[in-house]
């Protein structure tokens, strides 16, 4: 142990992110993710902006896309700033109350995204397989209940987590091996035996994520085999091209989380654990609004929509 960990106080971990690269590097990565971030904070930003003012996207499927957008928002946003700040004045330094409070909303925003993407997949099931029986079926109290139940079980795993962590004594090693307080990473330097809290996480990931992902998968079975029997191959791409965005999200989102939650602790894997890290937590919410705006024509109607509002009320 350094000495500058015997010596600090036991409320502060130390986030190791990237300190061992070159000042250069850090100049460069402090730049890289500054705008990253700012990407993502406008894109998602926007999304919420036209969901919420823009009638036209008073729809199920953008309701949910404007959640997706906020966990997007705070996700980043819980983890980002305080990396940049490390990465320019190479204070690595995170109080312990703070360590739990970026702890607790990255869980919020992970457990809420899982069951909100399940959500847009059985929107576009019901769409594309019961569209006569849509609007019975998605009914305003079905949808705010369904996006409800994402931040009611997201909000109950996270606090049970940061409150489970924050008793554990951490009598060692403070030195947090990634670039934010990640559950796996603060455990790890706990001083008491962490199998059974492992075991645990690993059953919880596999109820929580794996069923959700289990259940977008048979969604998306359902959808295609709808698909596959439409005749006409205008309707067939109409019918596709509605799945394609949140497909690419699915594939974004679960990959890194899986593979980072769900592979065996080996030695030397602390790199690749922060590169699956910073996959879905930069990556992700950074490319979701591209993913969803570019091609898709209400969005851009709405923009166009929404700055005429603003101009005619200007002028």
């Amino acid at each position: 142990m350094s000495e500058r960990t015997r010596n600090d106080s036991e409320n502060q971990f130390f986030i190791v992110a990237f300190s061992s690269v070159s000042s250069v590097a850090q100049l460069q990565l402090f730049l890289g993710l500054l705008i990253i971030y700012l990407m993502a904070f406008w894109g998602n930003l926007t999304i919420i902006t036209l969901v919420c003012l823009v009638r036209k996207l008073h729809t199920p499927m953008y309701f949910f896309l404007c959640n997706l957008a906020i966990v997007d928002f705070i996700s980043i946003s819980t983890c980002i700033p305080k990396l940049l700040t490390i990465t320019l004045t190479q204070d690595h330094r995170i109080s312990f109350h703070s360590c739990m409070t970026q702890m607790l909303f990255f869980l919020l925003c992970a457990n809420g995204e899982i069951i909100i993407l399940t959500s847009m997949a059985y929107d576009r099931y019901v769409a594309i397989c019961k569209p006569l029986q849509y609007n019975s079926i998605m009914r305003k109290k079905m949808y705010i209940a369904m996006a409800a139940s994402a931040w009611t079980v997201g909000a109950l795993n996270s606090v049970l987590h940061t409150i489970l962590t924050s008793i554990l004594p951490f009598c060692y090693s403070h030195d947090i091996n990634n670039f934010f307080c990640d559950l796996n990473s603060v455990i790890a330097l706990s001083s008491t035996d962490t199998m059974s809290r492992k075991v645990f996480m690993l059953i919880e990931t596999v109820i929580i994520s794996f069923v959700q992902f289990l259940l977008t998968i048979i969604s998306y079975i359902c959808i295609f085999s709808a698909i596959l029997k439409i005749r006409s191959s205008t309707g067939c791409m109409k019918a596709f091209s509605s799945c394609t965005s949140h497909l690419i999200t699915v594939m974004l989102f679960y990959g890194p989380l899986m593979l980072l939650y769900m592979k065996p602790t080996s030695e030397g894997s602390t790199e690749q654990d922060m590169l699956l890290s910073m996959l879905y937590i930069v990556a992700v919410p950074t490319l979701n609004p591209l993913v969803y705006s570019l091609r898709n024509k209400e969005i851009w109607e709405a923009i166009v929509t929404l700055i005429k509002a603003i101009t005619v009320k200007v002028y």
